[in-house]
């Protein structure tokens, strides 16, 4: 793609990675632009999490990926945030929140204590994400919202350049989905982020992204979600004509349109009303 973009931006330029011989990804070029939200959706196995770890710089890769300034210029030493899907950790493990935090934040072990200047820096870390309260709670009797909410704090510390976010609310409940999301979103505008984020939810992928990247290997198709949607290419990748199995899905064998003769904004209309209702139903 022709790089003639006038925004801060991570610029990906024909990002390929190949392991054991067999191709990953393959000219990838995408940007993800400061102060706003990239969503990054696709069938299982169409690259997503070798995209992430290529930006993470755990695979190397042919190509570039560059952060770029207004003015064409490169910001050297790009510094990326990551809130993974799911921290495993033993539940009964004596840790609080802040105890976790402060471990990132200093070598001194926690158990000697947390000392002003780490506790001032954690509380910072929390009040970024609304997390405040959640300063002396055990992190095993954290929710599932709350615990991505300490992992997204985490991942903010130090302020990063890309901020990468791999389904950081799958499984968590609608509460904790919607501060989640409402957290990024302040993050987004007041911080001027790039954010890439990761889902298969196609209501949160109408609902707050700004750019929608649809991956099968390569990049299919770009642009607004709306746009995406409604294109050939999102129609081919997960189907027409299918029976609904699970509106909010966009993976495996799941197809979330159900009649060809609905268009295109039609059904995705109907998909996500289905979603809406289903839930009312399961929360009676």
């Amino acid at each position: 793609m022709a790089d003639n973009c006038k925004l801060c931006r991570i610029a990906l330029e024909n990002v390929s990675v190949v392991r054991g011989g067999q191709t990953l990804l393959q000219d990838v070029s995408m940007h993800i632009h400061c102060g706003q939200l990239t969503v990054l959706i696709g069938q299982n196995g169409a690259g997503k999490t070798t995209l992430i770890r290529a930006l993470l710089g755990e695979y190397a890769h042919g190509g570039t990926i560059r952060h770029v300034d207004g003015e064409g210029r490169d910001v050297a030493h790009m510094r990326t945030g990551y809130v993974p899907q799911h921290l495993e950790f033993d539940k009964e493990m004596p840790v609080t929140v802040e105890d976790f935090l402060a471990a990132s934040l200093t070598r001194r072990p926690v158990w000697t204590g947390v000392g002003k200047k780490t506790r001032a820096q954690v509380m910072e870390a929390l009040k970024m994400v609304e997390g405040e309260k959640l300063l002396h709670r055990p992190l095993g009797r954290c929710s599932g919202g709350e615990l991505q909410r300490v992992l997204l704090a985490l991942a903010l510390h130090p302020a990063p350049d890309l901020l990468v976010l791999d389904e950081p609310v799958s499984g968590v409940d609608q509460n904790g989905l919607q501060m989640f999301l409402d957290t990024v979103v302040r993050l987004k505008e007041h911080h001027h982020m790039a954010i890439l984020l990761v889902s298969h939810d196609l209501n949160v992928v109408r609902q707050y992204a700004d750019h929608v990247v649809l991956l099968d290997k390569t990049v299919l198709k770009q642009g607004k979600p709306d746009d995406v949607f409604a294109s050939p290419e999102f129609q081919k990748v997960f189907g027409l004509g299918a029976k609904t199995l699970n509106a909010q899905r966009l993976h495996g064998a799941e197809r979330w349109m159900e009649r060809k003769t609905e268009k295109p904004e039609e059904e995705i209309a109907r998909a996500a009303a289905m979603v809406d209702e289903g839930r009312k139903g399961g929360e009676a």
